[in-house]
């Protein structure tokens, strides 16, 4: 029984890992279009669990430090003698990707949470017995 509980916390860590990593990816997109917004990026960390376990958890977030797109806009507000401003280095078709995958990856985790649990549950159905 402790096996099949100690899969569940293995699997809460990639749920709660996951879900804040496309809470990230939902603030980049939501910001694409914002001057001066750099992309945050979530690194994942192991981290030690009770009886020897590892499971996931994020890091601190990183701003992407590659350059910001210059857009050319005269009537801007922003824009310089140029005429342009720095925008945003949010990519939206790499944000796009890093949330379908953050959502596969919760998916997975939820569905290892869920058959942990269902077979926990069958375990003390047939000790009631």
């Amino acid at each position: 029984m402790g096996n099949l509980i100690d899969s569940m916390s293995v699997a809460a860590t990639g749920l709660k890992a996951q879900a804040t990593r496309l809470r990230h990816v939902t603030e980049n997109v939501a910001n694409v279009d914002t001057p001066g917004y750099h992309r945050k990026l979530v690194p994942f960390e192991v981290q030690r669990l009770d009886r020897g376990l590892s499971g996931v958890r994020t890091g601190g977030v990183q701003l992407d430090q590659t350059d910001l797109q210059r857009v050319y806009d005269p009537a801007h507000p922003l824009a310089d003698g140029t005429g342009s401003y720095d925008g945003s280095n949010v990519k939206l078709i790499f944000e796009i990707a890093d949330a379908r995958e953050a959502q596969r990856s919760y998916e997975a985790n939820l569905q290892m949470f869920d058959q942990a649990r269902k077979m926990a549950s069958a375990a003390l159905d047939i000790l009631r017995r």
